[in-house]
Parts: structure tokens; C-alpha cells; sequence
């Protein structure tokens, strides 16, 4: 059993687990589809074998508590670190103003096998939001305000940014730099019920003359959409985006017929009526999950003060030597008498 210790706790047994953990942490960047969690946790769990065998066989870690404390607080580190990777999960949504959030319209969502959040109980409705830009279009904070329940029948307001998430149930929302405008449309059919909904064009202002998109009504022809804004957008000066102040005309192409919408008006198409009911906006977020962050803060937390311990410990009992009592660098030792007598040593 010792030796079996001696070769799991062994540097080369180290080496050999941070080795497969670079390369799986070079196989994991930016979560590709195609990677699986194993290639993270599969090291982990090799250097927590060793961490333990060191701690369990290694008599100058185990029989002083401050290195011991630091030692498992390490050990609980990388637990906690494969168990997060095994249950976390990452995903991308757009949300338009006074939408709810839904977590069927979850896009790139990436999960360990391990992951049992209860997404359903996530409610909140998108609201305005604005974000501030520096001269040379550089973005500023984000501001996007939602309601989430009070637990009391009513509702509560919120800010979220790119720094300060919305956490419910454990999931956390953060704002992207990616948002922009929507046209809301009802498509009426020649036969049938009116259908209400949305067209999201692309990022703004990072494509502020790209505002364009597509659809094929039920039943109908494919139309091209291109919207044409007037945000009082202000490249070389400080500037916020407010889409509540935002006006947009939507000019749409279906075959040979060009048609310029303003809010309110319709037209005519092959198997109905398309109505621009006026524009909407909509933000992205970031949802992240992973239940050990806290336990990894706390444990990091230990880990320092048993560190701290440890040291503080030791230079207690060997004090830092006062001044006057090094001896010069080159000084020749002095001598002393041999206890039975008889010369010097």
C-alpha cells in the first residue's frame, strides 16, 4: 500500500497530469462542439489522485496542519473544478422588449453530462435598455432593465450588464456586446388568423448599414427586409444608444414589388397582408451556470489561511535574528571548547 502511495503521490505522476491537462485545456478553448468534458476532468481527476496519494504517504505535509489544510483545500480546488465543468452550462439568447424569457430559444447552449438546473423556473421580461459610447465608437456600460417576480405577485426592476449579472436559480445573464433592432410584424392571411411577431436584424452599430433580413411568410413568397434608422448616431463623439429614441423606416422587396413602410402601414403580398406595426429592439445575453463557483471561493479562501498559518508557524518558532547577530559575510566562526576537554574544535 506504501508503495503504491509513493508512486501515485511521485512528481513524475505530476508532470504526467498537468501534461494531459494542457492539452486539454488547449482542446477546450472557447468550448468547442466537438470536445468532450473528459478532456478536462479525465486530468483532473489524475491530479487529484496524485494530490491525495502526496497528502495521505508525505509525513511533512500530514503532520503539520496549516501545510495539511492548504494541501486538501488544493485537493478540493480541483474536485470542485471537474464538478463544475461536468454540471455547468453555457448558452446564448436574444430577447426583444417585453418578451419572457424562454428557454426553447436558447442558442450554441453547451452543458456537462452532469447538469440539472432547473432552467424552467427562470422567469424575467426584457425591457428598454441603452449603452453608452466613447468618441471612436467605443462601448461603454450597458444598461438593460427587466422585471423579474418579487415572490409577492408583482414585480421587480433590475439593471444587468456586462459586468453584473442577473442571477435566478443559479444561472447568471450577462449582457454582450450584441443587440440591436426588430421590426414587429403581423402577417395576414388570405385565409386564417393574424400572426404577430418579429424580425431581428443584425448587431448594431457594429453593422449599421447591414440593418437586413429575410422571411417567407406562410403560404407566400420570400421577402427581403432592409430598415433604414436614425438613431442619432455620432461616431466621433460621445454617444448613447437609446432605441426608444430610434426611429426606422422598413423598405421590403418581394419579386418586383419595393414597398416603404412606416409604423402602422401595410401592403399587399402574394397570399396576404404584411402590416409594420413599428420597431422593437432586443438585447443579448450570456447565460452561464456553474454551481461550485462559490464553494471554489471558499475553498481558495482556506487554502490561503492555512498557508498563512503554516508560515506564520514556522517563523514563530524559528524568529527572523535581530540586528547585531549575523556575522559578517567571510567573519571566521568562533571556536568553541570540546565538552571533554582537552583542544578546540
Amino acid at each position: 500500500m506504501t508503495a503504491l502511495l509513493r508512486r501515485l503521490s511521485s512528481t513524475r505522476f505530476t508532470l504526467l497530469g498537468m501534461a494531459l491537462l494542457a492539452v486539454g485545456a488547449a482542446l477546450s478553448y472557447d468550448n468547442p462542439v466537438d470536445t468532450p468534458v473528459w478532456a478536462l476532468v479525465a486530468p483532473m481527476a489524475l491530479l487529484a489522485v496524485n494530490l491525495l496519494a502526496a497528502v495521505m504517504s508525505n509525513a511533512r505535509i500530514n503532520r503539520r496542519p496549516g501545510l495539511l489544510i492548504f494541501h486538501l483545500s488544493l485537493l478540493g480546488i480541483v474536485i470542485l473544478a471537474a464538478i463544475g465543468r461536468l454540471t455547468h452550462m453555457e448558452a446564448h439568447i436574444e430577447m426583444v422588449e417585453g418578451s419572457t424569457f424562454d428557454p426553447a430559444e436558447l442558442m450554441n447552449v453547451r452543458k456537462g453530462p452532469w447538469h440539472r438546473g432547473e432552467l424552467e423556473k427562470v422567469v424575467f421580461v426584457q425591457g428598454p435598455f441603452t449603452v453608452d459610447y466613447g468618441p471612436g465608437m467605443m462601448r461603454g456600460p450597458t444598461r438593460s432593465h427587466v422585471l423579474v417576480p418579487d415572490g409577492q405577485g408583482g414585480w421587480e426592476r433590475r439593471v444587468v450588464g456586462d459586468d453584473t449579472p442577473l442571477v435566478l436559480e443559479g444561472y447568471r445573464f450577462y449582457t454582450t456586446f450584441n443587440k440591436g433592432f426588430a421590426a414587429v410584424l403581423t402577417w395576414i392571411p388570405e385565409t386564417g388568423e393574424p400572426v404577430t411577431g418579429t424580425i431581428h436584424m443584425p448587431s448594431y452599430p457594429l453593422f449599421d448599414f447591414r440593418q437586413a433580413n429575410r422571411w417567407t411568410p406562410p403560404g407566400g413568397e420570400e421577402v427581403k427586409f432592409w430598415l433604414q434608422l436614425e438613431t442619432g448616431l455620432k461616431a466621433d463623439q460621445a454617444w448613447t444608444l437609446d432605441p426608444s429614441k430610434a426611429h426606422g423606416i422598413l423598405v421590403l422587396r418581394s419579386g418586383e414589388q419595393r414597398e416603404e413602410l412606416l409604423p402602422g402601414q401595410a401592403t399587399a403580398l402574394p397570399g396576404g397582408v404584411l402590416r409594420y406595426e413599428g420597431l422593437s429592439s432586443w438585447m443579448g445575453y450570456k447565460l452561464f451556470y456553474d454551481p461550485t463557483l462559490q464553494w471554489l471561493f471558499l475553498t481558495a479562501v482556506i487554502g490561503v489561511l492555512g498557508l498563512a498559518a503554516y508560515f506564520w508557524n514556522k517563523f514563530a518558532t524559528h524568529p527572523w535574528p535581530q540586528a547585531g547577530e549575523v556575522s559578517r559575510k567571510g567573519a571566521e566562526p568562533e571556536l568553541e571548547t570540546a565538552p571533554w576537554g582537552g583542544g578546540k574544535l
